[in-house]
Order: structure tokens, then sequence, then C-alpha cells
């Protein structure tokens, strides 16, 4: 993009929103917001946009960082917030990364969405989880997106640059983000040169990060923050019934949040006690105790919470759609809700979602000297290795690793 004037960035970025096929009514907020960035340039003396002047701007019409830093930023700042970063992604890399507009399809090229169908078939035969599949379709159209935004229409004109030129966006991202993202792209690129796309096997030119999959130390709650985690919600209201009974049954049974959110009602095993489902990680059977608090949190939460709506699914949004939260969805924003209820203060380091519930259930059943076989069993690992990162976090269980330097030196 070289550094284009501001007239000329948003001229060139209102050009690609229309072949985005972005509406009429959206462009036209844009350009108010454009039009409120560029007077601030103007009264700052400047010609040319930065990000560091649109965060500026942002503060001073909406106190942005203070809001963003104590959770209460609005809709309507978020989405002004949207078209700063847009802005920043536009000019230095040409193209829209991070989309915001509600249409699936983020790929336009007929040849590009064939070419994406078929990798989509092809991850299907290799009976990867539904997870990894939905992961890696998802990374690929991002990426063709890109390529698309770079004039480039076919798969076969990808050239190493291309690549570097992506990786590039992917700049300031976290570590396990952009390892996911450049898994997803050699899964791609290997597809592309075994069906002939590509006469060369471009997957060597992404850089190989070492993995640090075993070095994180996962977060975990004490069990006093999980105890005023739960007393702050509210259980007389259906949502609260509902939030009850999925954070019960990370907290109590270690399920993923992607399965809680796919549970069935058919999973739920009454003369039994039990839940089976198959894991979307793994698409392996799981089958764990029925525990009466979480038994009877989610009996409250069909007959007295729960949407009079026909669906398969045991949780739904209860705002219009009424239907089950999105793969994307990792309920992030239920447990802030209450942890901000509860006055349970978070370190900036430590990571507070729904998946800390369930690493620390692992780390309380370690400390019962539970056998990594048989916490394993209840994540639902595929082998006590993945398990093997919990005992980071048990210090006297480490203690018992350490070695005796003299035992060792005799």
């Amino acid at each position: 993009m070289g550094n284009p004037t501001f007239p000329e960035l948003v001229a060139g970025l209102e050009s690609e929103l229309y072949r985005l096929h972005y509406n009429e009514k959206s462009i036209e907020y844009y350009r108010r917001m454009w039009r409120r960035i560029g007077k601030f340039l103007e009264d700052e003396g400047a010609d040319h946009f930065r990000e560091e002047l649109g965060i500026r701007f942002l503060d001073k019409e909406y106190h942005f960082s203070e809001l963003e830093r104590t959770g209460d930023l609005t809709q309507s700042i978020i989405n002004a917030g949207r078209v700063v970063r847009m802005l920043g992604d536009f000019q230095q890399h040409g193209s829209v990364l991070r989309r915001y507009y509600k249409h699936r399809e983020l790929v336009q090229s007929d040849e590009l969405k064939l070419t994406l169908s078929d990798y989509a078939n092809h991850c299907r035969q290799k009976e990867y989880s539904t997870v990894t599949q939905n992961h890696y379709r998802r990374i690929a159209e991002k990426f063709l997106s890109f390529l698309e935004s770079q004039r480039v229409f076919s798969c076969s004109d990808i050239q190493p640059r291309h690549l570097a030129d992506y990786i590039n966006t992917l700049l300031g991202y976290s570590f396990k983000f952009v390892e996911l993202q450049l898994c997803a792209l050699r899964s791609f690129l290997r597809f592309l040169h075994t069906v002939g796309v590509l006469t060369e096997d471009l997957k060597d030119s992404l850089p190989a990060l070492q993995s640090r999959k075993q070095q994180r130390i996962p977060s975990v709650w004490t069990p006093e923050q999980v105890t005023k985690l739960l007393s702050v919600i509210d259980r007389g209201s259906s949502a609260g019934k509902r939030d009850y009974a999925m954070i019960l049954l990370v907290a109590r049974l270690g399920i993923r949040t992607l399965d809680v959110k796919h549970l069935k009602l058919e999973n739920l095993k009454w003369r039994d006690n039990r839940i089976e489902l198959v894991q979307s990680k793994t698409s392996r059977m799981l089958g764990l105790p029925l525990l009466p608090d979480v038994g009877w949190a989610i009996i409250d939460y069909l007959k007295n919470g729960r949407p009079k709506v026909d669906s398969p699914y045991v949780f739904l949004r209860h705002l219009a759609p009424l239907e089950p939260f999105s793969d994307e969805d990792r309920l992030h924003q239920i447990i802030t809700k209450y942890m901000k209820m509860a006055k349970i203060s978070v370190s900036p380091k430590k990571k507070r979602g729904m998946h800390s519930l369930r690493h620390t259930l692992a780390t309380r059943l370690l400390e019962e000297n539970t056998p990594l076989s048989v916490i394993s069993d209840i994540l639902g690992h595929v082998n006590s290795d993945t398990t093997a990162v919990y005992l980071k976090v048990d210090v006297d269980r480490l203690r018992e690793c350490a070695l005796d330097p003299e035992a060792v030196f005799e």
C-alpha cells in the first residue's frame, strides 16, 4: 500500500468494501466515521493515518482505552474501534482482515469457492474431528479471502511471497493463534500440492514454530473462587438457571465448552444417571456420571428456564434467534459477567475463561491423588501425556520429581 494520504486510504478501502459486498447502510456508517477521524487528523496536523493516531481519536471521543480496561465498552464504541482497526489493517496489508459483517462467505470468486469446497471434502475424508475440520476450513477461507484482496483468484498462482505477506498479518497475535493458523495452512497447501493445483509443495515456505504446548502452565481457580462465582448467579432467572448449569458441567465434570454447547437432550441418560456424548474434538465417546447437583441444575433449567422452542439442544440463547450458541462463542462473556459480580480479581497473565474451570477440575483431582489415567478418562483426553501438563500446577508433586544432588553424585 505504500504510504497513502488519508483520503487515498479511505478511497481504496471503500472500493474494497464494495468488492466484498458490504451493504450501502454499512458503508455509509464507515464514511461518517472516516469523516470524523479525518477531522481529528486535520486538527492534529497529520496527513497520513496511523493506528496510534486512531487510538488517540478513540480515547478523545470515547475514552476507549479506559473503558476497555474496565470491561465497560458499549457496542457502539466497539464498532468505532473496529473502524480504526480496519483502517490499520488496510493501510498495512491492503486487505480487510478482521471481518465484522454478517455475510458468512468471505470468498467471492467461484474458482476459489470450489477449491475451498474441495478442501472441506478432503478434511472430511481424512476423518479429522469436527472441530479440526471447522478450524481448517475457516482458516483456509480467510487465507483465500486475503489472496483475493491481493488480486490472486486462482490457487495455482500462489507464490511464497503471498504466504509471507499473509504471515505478516498475524504479527502481534498469540503464539497459540499463530500456531493454529500455520498448522491449518500447511494442511491446505499440502492438499493443493496433492491434487496438482500447485506444482511445488509450498508448505515448507511457512516458518516453523517450536511447539510450546507442554511449556504452558494451565490457569486454575481456587475452590473459594469457584464457590464465589457460582454463588452470585441469579438462579431465579431463566438465563441464570442456564448459566449455572453450564458452568457446573465444566467445573464439576470437566466437559469442554464446545461439547456443552453441543449437548443434546438425547445425551442425558436419566435412567442411568449418566451423560454420554461424542466429543467434538476427538470424535470419541465420553461417558460421565450425572452428579446430583449437576442433574438438578439441568432439570431446573429444562423445566423453568429453557425457551419453549423445538430444539434437540439442551442450552439455548435467550435472545432472538432462540438457537444454540455458535461454535465461535467461547462463552467468555458469561464467566466475565459473574467474575465482576463476585469481585474476583484476575491477573492479566492468567486466563479465566470456561476452559480454565476444566483445568481447575483436573488440578483438584490430581491433588486428591487421582491417577492420571483416570483424569484422562474424565477429561476425554486421548492419552495421559496430554493430562500430564497439569503436573505443572501441583508444586508438591513437582517437588517429588526433583533430584537429590547428593544421591546423584554419590
